[in-house]
């Protein structure tokens, strides 16, 4: 691994040039590498980080990518690492007016990671830095250990089995208050309470009638409105009629108020941090420390995980704009696009972020081209009126409008941020498709694929499903004494059944106690004739069913029972 030679640096600067003449915004100083593809075989088990901490996994990887690789010998062209100063490698096989362009992608890609508020934890990090330290610190615990250093590696595998826990948006919500305090308060302590949590469980107890909630939303806009902020909060509250409709609101809010200065755990290592005996011992204080090392890296990724199609979409997005005006791709037209097409291609099968991402971007620009984004259009039902509507804003409204979009999405917001009339021209635009798969009519041994539905409400379900969704655990409520017990509460995907025991294991050698877990599963309804199972139209049916898994410390065993 070599750092870029002087030659090749002077065009990436150049093309910084003029990335920021097309608008991209990001930091004057960048590091490229040049390297081999037996540096990415040894790097990419450690996410491209050099200076990440050793780990005896990386190790298997890497043994197992050269396996690969002997039978299949293809690398990355490049990766682009989000640290201070940006991190780029590139491809030793790489030609020279195929760095140039990788270059214009990478600083998409550096472009997103600056100005994405999904990136906000990171803005100020130098990660690398950061992994250095912690693999020292972690070398040293080995140190100290000595015989039974083997330890660090097991409490290294087990907090990597609950580091999708990690508290990405509580941790994301600290680093907003502190930055815009005045964004965030605005509203008191008090009114969030009154109109959040305490009109909204009086409704869900049927105990309040809807309108109500919007009486009152008014009555404090008017108090506001009459004698100002403070004042007129007071007045909202000193009311007689709340006062008499809600004489227990003061001793309520004063309990929530009591309970909410306790500083809540922000995911479940917090917890474990605070509440575990184990952990809590002074012979076992460096697991915390070595825990702390890998939620910290499993934060610093979150972001990427969450924005894969739009920072790919991006990226492939202005190396197209970039690199084809530029001269430096004269006499390499076809090579350009062969190698763009298969980057940006739409598969037949599956889903491809690069080209999913930059062609919500594109919808997304066209549509603010023509004034699209606006109510009056939103609001249109008539086909030809939508179809020729056309306002004609300005183009620096239309690059407003691209910019803005980028530092406000994540995948989630980007797939779901058009109406589902948008959406449908969208698909049918790009002609996208979901496919399924059903027997061959003439060879039974075999599997047909054919375009199931051009529906965009149904492509939207698709990407939505490809989405990064960890499981929502609730680790508190129950929780007691001799036991953790973990809630999961049910979002429409069940748990990965072949993991819970290694989890639970982990929790339990955590915390010193059984482990219970609460989730949601589905089972097969067998026919009632087996001869329906060749029926055309056949589709099995399952129910759905609350289980619990129960894991033994003493007997080191699990259970599952069916609730």
């Amino acid at each position: 691994m070599e750092l870029l030679d002087l030659a090749m640096k002077q065009e990436m600067e150049r093309c910084k040039h003029i990335a920021r003449a097309a608008g991209l915004k990001f930091s004057d100083s960048t590091l490229e590498y040049i390297v081999t593809n037996h540096d990415m075989l040894e790097l990419s088990p450690k996410i491209m980080i050099p200076t990440l901490y050793d780990y005896w996994v990386h190790d298997v990887e890497a043994v197992q990518n050269n396996w690969i690789y002997d039978s299949y010998p293809t690398n990355p062209y490049e990766t682009v690492i989000n640290t201070r100063p940006p991190i780029s490698y590139y491809n030793q096989d790489n030609a020279d007016w195929f760095n140039v362009m990788i270059f214009y992608h990478v600083l998409g890609h550096i472009d997103f990671f600056q100005n994405n508020l999904f990136f906000r934890g990171t803005w100020d990090d130098d990660f690398c830095g950061q992994a250095l330290a912690d693999k020292r610190l972690i070398n040293k615990i080995r140190e100290d250990l000595g015989a039974e250093k083997r330890w660090v590696d097991y409490v290294i595998e087990f907090s990597r089995l609950i580091d999708n826990f990690v508290g990405y948006y509580p941790e994301l919500e600290k680093i907003s208050k502190s930055d815009s305090p005045e964004v965030f308060g605005v509203i008191s302590p008090k009114v969030d309470f009154y109109f959040g949590k305490f009109l909204r469980e009086l409704y869900d107890a049927q105990a309040l009638d809807p309108s109500f909630y919007y009486q009152e939303l008014e009555r404090y806009n008017r108090c506001i409105e009459r004698v100002g902020k403070e004042n007129g909060e007071r007045a909202f509250f000193d009311d007689y009629v709340l006062r008499g409709k809600f004489p227990e609101f003061q001793a309520v809010y004063k309990q929530w108020l009591e309970k909410e200065k306790k500083t809540k755990p922000s995911d479940i290592f917090e917890y474990l941090w605070e509440y575990s005996d184990v952990l809590n011992k002074d012979e076992n204080k460096w697991m915390k420390d070595v825990m702390q090392v890998v939620r910290r890296t499993s934060l610093y990724f979150q972001a990427q995980i969450r924005t894969k199609i739009c920072n790919e979409g991006w990226a492939s997005l202005w190396h197209q704009r970039l690199f084809i005006p530029d001269e430096r791709i004269r006499t390499h037209e076809v090579d350009f696009a062969k190698v763009d097409s298969r980057v940006t291609t739409d598969p037949q099968l599956g889903i491809n972020p690069y080209a999913v991402g930059m062609h919500l971007f594109e919808f997304i620009e066209d549509l603010a081209r023509k004034g699209r984004l606006s109510p009056s259009y939103q609001l249109l039902n008539d086909m030809e009126l939508r179809k020729n509507y056309d306002t004609q804003p300005s183009e620096e409204y239309v690059r407003k409008v691209l910019f803005e979009t980028i530092q406000n999405v994540n995948d989630e917001r980007l797939i779901n941020f058009l109406s589902d009339n948008d959406f449908q021209d969208f698909v049918d635009r790009y002609k996208l498709f979901v496919v399924g798969v059903r027997p061959h009519p003439e060879k039974p041994d075999k599997a047909e694929v054919y375009i199931k539905s051009k529906n965009g409400v149904r492509y939207r379900q698709l990407l939505n499903d490809s989405l990064y969704h960890p499981p929502n655990i609730d680790y508190e409520s129950e929780s007691h004494g001799a036991q953790l017990y973990l809630n999961h509460i049910y979002e429409g995907r069940s748990l990965v059944t072949k993991y819970i025991p290694a989890v639970l294991a982990g929790l339990s050698f955590f915390t010193g106690r059984d482990v219970r877990l609460e989730t949601t599963e589905y089972e097969l309804i067998p026919p009632k004739n087996w001869l329906e199972t060749y029926d055309s139209g056949y589709k099995p049916k399952h129910s759905m069913k609350r289980v619990l898994y129960i894991y033994s410390r003493q007997e080191r065993q699990i259970k599952r029972q069916v609730l």
